[in-house]
């Protein structure tokens, strides 16, 4: 039967319903079970009982999530299925803490209260804040989360710091994902569904024993779905859905005390995208002849459409966003009878192959952009933890990462470049940039070791003191070097970073050096090797205390950091413009102070659930992606803010009179603020004229020719990509029908957040309107069989994801629209 099992291509449910939230102490699946059973209560789904207690079995004993002091949210599997929750994209709608942004899978990021990673183009030599873990594995590339899930029992998001918990340290939370764990009860399990802009998608999975202590289960996810906005360019759609997900795993019980769990996957996605386009326009600091409207006058040029909901764009340069991810785990499970040793061994790899259109709009600015890489992972964890409930539960453990990325990228300017980039006489004369070429290599090797433990002591029965402690090593080292060519009919050269500087003084002062300079300044040849290296010790400590049965306190403290980093991804000229800037090559760690009280409240026979959080987190020398608006910067590089402070309040409340009847709301206000950040990149207003000297005068925004600071102080302004306000809400009502366990059932889930900077130096251009979305189900349900009707976005909101300003200082304003209306229909059925 399992060598027969149809692969079916799953869909995509597109609504988002009711959450199932919680608090729990966050040694959950990475403090992992003993013994195969308790694996296997360890995946079993969290059982949501009829007066809305959350029971899980994550420390491999049952316990009332309300019990436990750190927030933690737990989304099942028949909620993401209901929900149409079926990647991390779609799961942030039920999270008001969660941040998801991505304009292409690698530039992915996951900030949960506003902070994990730095808001815009990816570096690969920094690390990401928020844990990403499927399977107690970290998943070193973040590009990973825009794969669909396949086949998982549970995701758990976890807020706040959890280094003394999990192997690779994470400053802002973590998510985790929890597949389904082989059974040695044969079953299977169908889904199907289709929709709008030809949308099919279809999972299906299957497990059994093989022997009586050898079981297997074989997963699928395929997801195809056409693009939502129109190419005229190339006749295509783009950001179109393409995703295929397979999953197999091995589980071996030689005793009831020992287990090994092998597992692996394979996923490829080609999504055709990424695109953003035209928005809006902004006035700069440049001369009006220099700026957007003048500049496309000048080609003649016009967009396909200014309202950028119409969803058309003119790219003419390739798209191309296919990446591939896989690998292969096996977790060991040993249980002493005191405690459980667990053993957590992995390998994984990233392959990414992307090609872009950099200058947003259909003339041959930039006409190739592109980074391919490829990622290899492997990394180790041992873990010892108590057993039981005692007067001193434990767990300890050991955690060695390495990683290796290699990159081999390309750009290429067009004949439109010199108008756009340049100014004086080299703006008139198309071949000064016409086919300049950076190709770069990219090499990057990162080592972390760390050992770590929590305890948690009950004082006395309600009373319960849980100290944390952390030592970690990280060491990275990297290599860029980038080669400038340009081969046309009046120029003909290769610079170098050995000979670029013998080359620029052989000119004689006058014109043609000016344009080699202006040449060498646009893609700057450039090498160097940066490296870093430390030592840090953290921890935090928990007090908890249960005033009653259903009402439970807790306050935390933690003393986190964030490893430091290394820019790969070019570095901005120096004062002179003779060289590059060597001292941007190194960012310092992140050091991160956390505070957080909560109140867990249940009432009216736990019918009613009340939990409330405060959090304020400061963080010092905050990593932040900057570019200055420098030209020779393919993707931005890295920047210390002096401080960083984010603070606010959560509260998650549901209502559940009756098995027919069920409530949410879930929200979350966020103040994040750069405290201080005196020399941040200016926002796009203020840039493109004469430089002055920092703190030298600045003309007023949009003054043609005006002067422009060096950079500038944010201080006192918001940080990109968090709305001060968010929530997510809904409910379900059910009715019998036929009096055979068959219901009825109409579901509805909407969530609103505030408007948000979407630029690291907040701009008048750059703000992103608040929204909400509505999305409804209409159902019927009997026994394993699931049969429903949805629509996401039901009220067809136009909103942005995203948006980014244009290389140059022109003023243009591009961005990345969320999805329009979708429906259509579901069917699944256990077997």
């Amino acid at each position: 039967m399992l060598a027969h099992l149809p692969m079916l291509l799953l869909a995509q449910t597109a609504l988002t319903t009711q959450t199932v939230t919680a608090e729990i102490v966050a040694t959950p699946t990475a403090t992992a079970p003993a013994t195969a059973d308790a694996q296997a209560a360890d995946q079993a789904t969290p059982a949501d009982l009829p007066n809305g207690d959350i029971i899980v079995t994550a420390r491999r004993r049952e316990e009332r999530v309300q019990e436990v002091p750190i927030a933690m949210s737990v989304i099942g599997a028949d909620d993401l299925q209901k929900s149409g929750a079926f990647n991390v994209s779609r799961l942030q709608t039920q999270q008001p803490s969660l941040q998801f942004y991505s304009s292409n899978p690698r530039n992915t990021a996951i900030n949960i209260r506003g902070l994990g990673a730095p808001f815009g183009l990816t570096n690969d030599g920094i690390e990401q804040g928020v844990g990403f873990y499927v399977d107690g594995v970290y998943i070193g590339r973040i590009g990973a989360s825009t794969f669909d899930f396949v086949d998982v029992d549970r995701v758990e998001v976890l807020r706040g710091p959890q280094g003394t918990l999990y192997g690779k340290n994470t400053t802002a939370g973590a998510l985790n994902v929890t597949t389904r764990a082989p059974s040695f009860t044969l079953e299977a399990k169908a889904e199907l569904s289709g929709g709008n802009y030809d949308f099919v998608q279809a999972k299906a999975s299957i497990s059994g024993p093989i022997t009586d202590n050898l079981a297997v289960r074989l997963s699928t996810s395929a997801t195809t779905r056409k693009g939502t906005i129109y190419d005229v360019t190339s006749d295509e759609y783009l950001h179109r859905q393409r995703t295929l997900g397979l999953r197999g795993q091995l589980l071996w019980k030689p005793t009831d005390a020992l287990s090994f769990n092998l597992s692996g996957d394979f996923n490829v996605q080609n999504p055709l995208c990424c695109a953003q386009y035209y928005a809006r326009v902004g006035a700069t600091q440049r001369p009006v002849a220099r700026q957007y409207a003048a500049l496309a006058a000048a080609f003649g040029y016009t967009p396909p459409s200014t309202n950028p909901f119409d969803r058309v764009t003119d790219l003419d340069a390739s798209i191309n966003a296919r990446q591939e991810v896989g690998g292969a785990s096996l977790v060991a499970n040993w249980d002493l009878g005191p405690a459980t040793v667990t053993s957590v061994s992995a390998w994984r790899y990233w392959d990414w192959k992307p090609a872009n259109d950099r200058d947003f709009i259909g003339l041959p600015i930039t006409t190739v952009s592109q980074n391919p890489s490829h990622q290899n992972q492997v990394s180790q964890e041992f873990r010892l933890a108590s057993n039981g409930k005692n007067k001193l539960d434990y767990t300890i453990g050991a955690f060695l990462f390495h990683q290796t990325i290699d990159t081999h990228g390309s750009q290429v300017q067009g004949s439109a470049a010199s108008r756009f980039l340049l100014s004086g006489a080299d703006a008139s004369n198309p071949n000064v940039l016409n086919g300049l070429t950076s190709t770069n290599t990219i090499s990057f090797d990162n080592t972390s070791f760390a050992v770590f433990g929590k305890l948690n002591w009950a004082v006395t029965d309600k009373l319960h003191l849980q100290p944390g402690l952390r030592v970690n090593y990280d060491k990275k080292s990297g290599f860029y070097e980038a080669v400038v060519s340009i081969h046309n009919s009046q120029y003909d050269f290769v610079a170098t970073a050995d000979n670029v500087a013998a080359m620029l003084a052989a000119f004689p002062a006058g014109p043609a050096k000016t344009t080699f300079q202006n040449q060498i300044n646009t893609l700057a040849p450039q090498r160097y090797s940066p490296a870093f290296s430390a030592w840090n010790v953290s921890g935090d400590l928990t007090l908890s205390y249960d005033f009653a049965p259903d009402v439970h306190a807790y306050a935390t403290y933690s003393r986190s950091f964030k490893s430091g980093g290394i820019n790969l991804s070019g570095l901005p000229l120096n004062s002179t413009s003779t060289g590059v800037d060597l001292t941007t090559q190194t960012v310092k760690p992140e050091k991160v102070n956390a505070y957080e009280l909560g109140l867990k409240t249940q009432f009216l026979d736990r019918r009613v659930t009340l939990n409330l959080a405060g959090f304020w987190t400061d963080i010092y020398d905050y990593q932040a992606t900057v570019n200055n608006n420098a030209i020779n910067v393919i993707r931005g590089y890295l920047a210390n803010a002096g401080k960083v402070r984010s603070r606010g309040v959560e509260f998650d409340a549901s209502f559940r009179p009756s098995k027919r009847f069920n409530l949410y709301v879930n929200g979350a206000y966020t103040d994040a603020k750069y405290v201080k950040f005196t020399n941040a990149p200016c926002p796009p207003e203020l840039t493109g004229g004469t430089a002055t000297a920092p703190g030298g005068v600045t003309d007023p925004a949009g003054t043609p020719g005006g002067r422009s600071p060096a950079y500038c102080d944010i201080s006192g302004q918001v940080l990109p990509g968090i709305s001060k306000w968010s929530f997510s809400y809904g409910g379900e009502y059910n009715v019998p029908v036929g009096g055979s366990g068959g219901q009825v059932y109409v579901g509805y889930d909407g969530n609103y957040r505030s408007r948000f900077s979407s630029n690291p130096s907040p701009s008048a251009y750059t703000w992103i309107d608040g929204y909400s979305l509505s999305n409804f189900r209409l159902g019927y349900r009997k026994d394993s069989l699931n049969v429903f009707a949805w629509v996401r976005n039901a009220f067809n909101q136009n909103y942005f994801e995203l948006l980014s300003t244009q290389s140059g200082s022109t003023g243009l304003i591009v961005g990345q629209p969320g999805d329009p209306r979708t429906f259509g229909g579901t069917i699944s059925k256990s077997f």
